[in-house]
C-alpha cells in the first residue's frame, strides 16, 4: 500500500501539470501554430547554443541538422499565424504585444534578418565549433531584436 502512494502522487502531479498547460493554451489556431514554430526555433537554437557554450560536445552533423531546420522554419509563410487581434491584450496565452500589428514592416524586417542569420549559421554549423560560435551572435541577436520589441516579459 505504501508503495502505491508515490505512484498516485506522481500521477496527480502529472495531471496537474498537463491540466495547467492545457489551461494556458490558446484556442486560436493561429496562436497555436506560431507558438509551435517558436518551440521548434527554440529546440534547434538550444542544440546550437549548447554546443557554442560548451555545454554539449560539438557534433558537426547535429549542428548542421539544427541549422538546416532553422533555415526551413524561417522559410515557412507565417502570415496566417499573425492575424490582427491575436495579441496578449486579446489572448492571455500569448506574449505577442499589440505593437506587432502597429509596425508589421519592422517585424517583417526582423524576420528577414533571422532568415539571413539562419542561412549564415547553416554555412558555419558543420565547419567547426569556432565557426558555429561566430555565427551564433547574429542568430541570437536576430531573435532578441524581435523579442525585445514585440514580446511581453514572462509573468
Amino acid at each position: 500500500m505504501i508503495k502505491k502512494i508515490p505512484a498516485v502522487a506522481a500521477g496527480l502531479l502529472s495531471a496537474a501539470i498537463i491540466g495547467s498547460a492545457i489551461a494556458h493554451e490558446s484556442e486560436n489556431p493561429a496562436v497555436k501554430a506560431r507558438t509551435s514554430i517558436m518551440q521548434l526555433y527554440s529546440f534547434n537554437l538550444g542544440t546550437l547554443g549548447g554546443m557554442a557554450k560548451g555545454e554539449v560536445e560539438y557534433d558537426a552533423e547535429a549542428a548542421t541538422r539544427a541549422a538546416n531546420n532553422l533555415v526551413v522554419l524561417t522559410q515557412i509563410d507565417q502570415s496566417a499565424m499573425w492575424p490582427a487581434g491575436s495579441d496578449n491584450a486579446s489572448d492571455p496565452s500569448t506574449r505577442a504585444l499589440p505593437a506587432i500589428w502597429e509596425n508589421f514592416p519592422d517585424v517583417s524586417a526582423k524576420g528577414q534578418a533571422m532568415a539571413e542569420a539562419a542561412v549564415a549559421m547553416q554555412a558555419a554549423a558543420g565547419q567547426d565549433v569556432d565557426a558555429l560560435k561566430a555565427a551564433m551572435g547574429d542568430l541570437g541577436g536576430s531573435c532578441s531584436a524581435c523579442h525585445k520589441a514585440y514580446r511581453a516579459p514572462k509573468d
